[in-house]
């Protein structure tokens, strides 16, 4: 046990504060801006069964029966930018440890536990929380982001009132179909756009999770947040550690959009694979043909996709399966071998044509699933995840891998492995996944292991992404679980961006971008021209180019009139494609606020402008921008096509204080405007 001392765990504008006591416990003395006094004290990381009668951050069984915890700082460990607190109960071998790392830049945080005993048996963990804050006992306000599949990501926000509000998933796999692991939370009054003292938190974690904020009889809001507890009870051998995933935690006193450009930062630099390499155009094949194609087809949609200005060739589902053939996705995942009804030279002449044609060459996988109509299941029935004694529960006619078993591992690994080492052309992997666990049961672990399933299946799975990145360094990742169902900072690790939705109109795209804006940076959405909604082809083209650009498109099927848009299009996008996927972004209008939606790019010297007219036609009111410098010239330019013109005379205070001018918009239509510094 140490003396009795203050700590304080800083960012530039933020900081935890801590104290330990002179027995030995640890309190939280505040969070938020680094000048403000303390909030009071609070219990930091409460433990359950020895006095504490609300929500337990942590909750142990022990050997001996024993289900109360008492935990006593034992060490501080202080280095640059990471601390590390050692508790341990006095009574019994049992320690945990409270890290934390900072990012100052950002005013970013990431804290994580780590729990471990030497007792004489198994210890059951029963709540394992990655970070449990006290925000104070101001009023607070919350928001989430719901949905479900092709309609992710609504952002609803509502007053928190004493007891428990819980934000979880159960899912276990595609965890977030129905909520996202991250929340925001402003306190003392809702925080805007641009004013008002606001947290934000994502769990980097593609499992099942638990935020559960708590406003106790005092008025104190406290929160456990991580993976969920719910069926995880995790029985914990001795000298074997236990390794919350990292809570991600943001502060702004400046609102909303401060904290978004400070995680964006964050992300492109310490979160996305090659966060600082810009992206590049891709043509996907799967809203133009689904199953119903073949070589001839891929390679006519390569070549016109090339005419273009296209730069990658994506082939979707369906082009595998030899018994049970891909034609429909109600047979044939886990049969990993080219259709030869379909391809019957494989894969190799399209990674070849690709390459000639200058293109790069992407292929769909959904490795962790396994459909009953297979020869991997007929083989393997075992291996599946399942409950014994219970009929198998089949969504989107397909089974979930059990990845705890080694043997699974090893398949997956090696298919995916055997796949891009046969075919060098391959660069970019659509990895998929498109139903959740609903029978969480394991053929493999022991009865008494069972309730460990879903928390070690997600590690199994980044084992899995980590020998691939290992060894493909040089082949892209996009994370797709039926579109939003895997959106997170721990799968992006591993990957280079993800697939926000399978709901491409590009009417409802504006606001799953936009929710999906408050925690991840544009470089990191894939964002397709489709012909879903039946909206314009230069709408469709203005929404995209917001993200990373791509088509979805059969283009043999275009008229030439849509082909020499798309072509300008194209080409206008990689003049604007590093300050949209690595500048700085700031939300101008919200697409909950009206009939309008702006959101602004700026990087080096130039600055570009999306401007969408929702549901009705908006006004004429003008456009205020942001993050302008006031005493710069800006040249302004309408993209695809020209109509504002050119002005050399407007100061950036101006545009800032009076707005752009972009006169009244019909519904469903949309403006983009580039702006140099002069």
């Amino acid at each position: 046990m140490i003396d009795s001392r203050l700590i304080s765990i800083e960012t530039r504008l933020s900081a935890i504060r801590f104290e330990v006591d002179a027995g030995g416990r640890l309190w939280q003395l505040g969070y938020g801006a680094k000048d403000e006094a303390a909030d009071g004290r609070q219990v930091a990381y409460p433990a359950g069964g020895n006095g504490w009668v609300f929500e337990p951050a942590i909750q142990a069984i022990h050997a001996d029966g024993n289900t109360s915890t008492d935990l006593r700082v034992i060490d501080v460990t202080e280095l640059e930018n990471e601390f590390r607190i050692d508790l341990r109960d006095p009574e019994y071998p049992f320690c945990v440890s409270l890290n934390f790392r900072t990012y100052p830049d950002q005013d970013v945080i990431e804290s994580w536990t780590e729990i471990w005993h030497e007792e004489s048996g198994v210890v059951t963990l029963g709540a394992f929380a990655s970070f449990a804050p006290a925000f104070g006992k101001s009023d607070h306000w919350l928001t989430q982001f719901h949905g479900d599949w092709a309609d992710e990501v609504h952002m609803a926000e509502e007053k928190l009132g004493y007891g428990i509000k819980i934000l979880d998933s159960k899912l276990m796999v595609r965890a977030q179909q129905f909520r996202s692991p991250y929340f925001l939370l402003s306190r003392g009054a809702e925080a805007s756009e641009d004013e008002g003292e606001v947290f934000g938190g994502a769990l980097s974690w593609s499992g099942s999770f638990q935020f559960l904020f708590e406003k106790l009889p005092s008025g104190d809001l406290r929160a456990n947040l991580g993976m969920n507890p719910y069926g995880s009870a995790y029985r914990l051998k001795p000298n074997h550690r236990f390794t919350t995933p990292k809570m991600v935690m943001g502060w702004s006193g400046q609102g909303k959009g401060h904290l978004s450009r400070n995680f964006h930062t964050w992300a492109r630099h310490n979160a996305l694979r090659d966060g600082d390499r810009p992206r590049e155009i891709l043509l996907n094949n799967w809203e133009a043909t689904y199953f119903d194609f073949d070589e001839a087809k891929v390679l006519d949609l390569m070549e016109k996709g090339k005419d273009l200005g296209m730069e990658m060739f994506l082939l979707d589902d369906g082009w595998f399966g030899q018994k049970y053939p891909r034609d429909g996705d109600d047979q044939g995942l886990g049969d990993w071998i080219p259709d030869v009804a379909k391809l019957p030279n494989g894969i190799s002449p399209l990674c070849e044509r690709a390459q000639e044609l200058g293109l790069r060459f992407g292929i769909w996988m959904e490795p962790e699933m396994v459909s009953p109509r297979s020869e991997l299941f007929e083989g393997h029935p075992d291996w599946a995840i399942q409950q014994p004694k219970r009929e198998l529960e089949v969504q989107r006619n397909q089974l979930v891998l059990d990845l705890l078993r080694p043997e699974v591992r090893e398949y997956i690994f090696d298919l995916i492995d055997r796949t891009l080492s046969a075919n060098p052309g391959i660069s970019y992997v659509k990895w998929d996944c498109n139903r959740y666990v609903t029978q969480p049961g394991s053929t493999y672990l022991s009865s008494e292991e069972q309730s460990h399933l879903s928390i070690d299946y997600t590690r199994a799975l980044y084992e899995v992404l980590e020998k691939v990145a290992e060894r493909h360094p040089q082949v892209e990742l996009m994370m797709c679980a039926g579109g939003g169902g895997r959106v997170d900072y721990g799968s992006l690790k591993y990957a280079h961006e993800f697939w926000p939705s399978d709901m491409t109109d590009p009417a409802r795209r504006v606001f799953i971008q936009w929710g999906y804006s408050h925690f991840f940076p544009a470089i990191s959405m894939g964002c397709h021209v489709t012909d879903m909604g039946k909206r314009s082809l230069k709408f469709a083209f203005d929404v995209a180019m917001s993200g990373r650009l791509g088509m979805d498109v059969d283009v043999s099927k275009l008229n030439d009139e849509e082909l020499s848009f798309s072509r300008m299009a194209v080409e206008a996008y990689k003049d604007i494609r590093e300050v949209v996927q690595l500048g700085t972004q700031y939300r101008l209008e919200s697409p909950y606020a009206g009939p309008r939606s702006g959101v602004l790019y700026s990087y080096d010297c130039s600055v570009v402008v999306f401007i969408f007219s929702l549901g009705e036609a908006s006004g004429d009111q003008r456009v205020q921008l942001k993050g302008l410098q006031a005493d710069t010239r800006y040249r302004i330019e309408e993209l695809l096509p020209a109509g504002l013109g050119v002005s050399l005379e407007t100061l950036g205070s101006e545009l800032m204080a009076d707005g752009l001018d972009v006169g009244p918009m019909a519904a469903y239509t949309s403006r983009v405007f580039k702006l140099e510094k002069q």
